[in-house]
């Protein structure tokens, strides 16, 4: 009767005991995996326009996007017609701009990479949707916060050892549904340098996506360049012409 009574109390507390909360983390690695996966696919296509906004002018620049496997992009502005024909295409670790005025190729160094293009506050990396983040930067998880029904999580991205990369540190926030909710670059003093914000999410191309981004130079008020996706497909075949230096400089498409 006492083993009874001790197996009724010990199946008594086990099923009124709360269920053990599940602590596991997410990898931050497959977060960011995740995200630039939802960002480029294996191949996308996008329509876009850049808004440049400093304290006494704006202007906007129309332009189309094209991206394949981790590694290629193409960029080319198509309005207004002072800019159209700018273009820039990263293959590999490597990169070019087409400047129609001239007709001239030039190939960029790494140490441009990060630097403005066109006069607006993204980097040619950014454009291009360079993969760096993913293979240049170890990765630790920092923390997390709801929004909605979502869990936003926090992660800083530290360069590997040796790393050709500019930024001392990025912090990144990733929906957990993949989508790239911010990112904070900082100087190699640990200082905050600018700041990308997805200010909308919506569905484009069959999938929620940060169709609104927008870029912040710290401490500077009253400029920043916003980035607008007004169409996007993804997982599409792309022509093998696509990503070369003679589409570059001569666009079929």
């Amino acid at each position: 009767m006492i083993r009874k009574a001790v197996f009724v109390l010990l199946v008594a507390a086990a099923m009124t005991a709360p269920a053990a909360a599940d602590t596991t983390a997410p990898d931050p690695d497959a977060l960011l995996r995740a995200a630039f996966d939802n960002w480029r696919a294996d191949s996308s296509q996008t329509d876009m326009t850049m808004t440049v906004h400093r304290p006494d002018w704006e202007r906007s620049m129309e332009m189309k996007t094209w991206t394949q496997g981790d590694d290629d992009a193409l960029v080319r502005f198509t309005a207004p017609a002072k800019d159209a024909g700018n273009a820039t295409l990263k293959k590999g670790d490597e990169t070019w701009v087409f400047n129609p005025k001239l007709n001239q190729v030039i190939k960029l160094p790494a140490s441009m990479l990060a630097q403005s293009w066109m006069g607006s506050d993204f980097s040619y990396n950014d454009l291009s949707k360079a993969n760096d983040l993913l293979t240049k930067y170890t990765h630790k998880l920092t923390g997390s916060t709801k929004d909605g029904p979502h869990t936003v999580y926090s992660i800083d991205a530290t360069p590997k050892p040796g790393a050709p990369v500019v930024w001392g540190k990025r912090t990144v926030r990733v929906r957990d549904d993949g989508i790239m909710l911010g990112e904070t670059y900082y100087d190699q003093d640990m200082k905050p340098v600018r700041v990308m914000t997805t200010e909308k999410v919506s569905t484009v191309g069959g999938r929620d996506y940060p169709v609104v981004m927008t870029m912040r130079p710290e401490n500077q008020d009253g400029k920043w360049t916003r980035i607008e996706t007004k169409t996007a497909t993804f997982n599409g075949s792309m022509p093998g012409y696509l990503f070369t230096l003679s589409n570059l400089q001569n666009p079929r498409n």
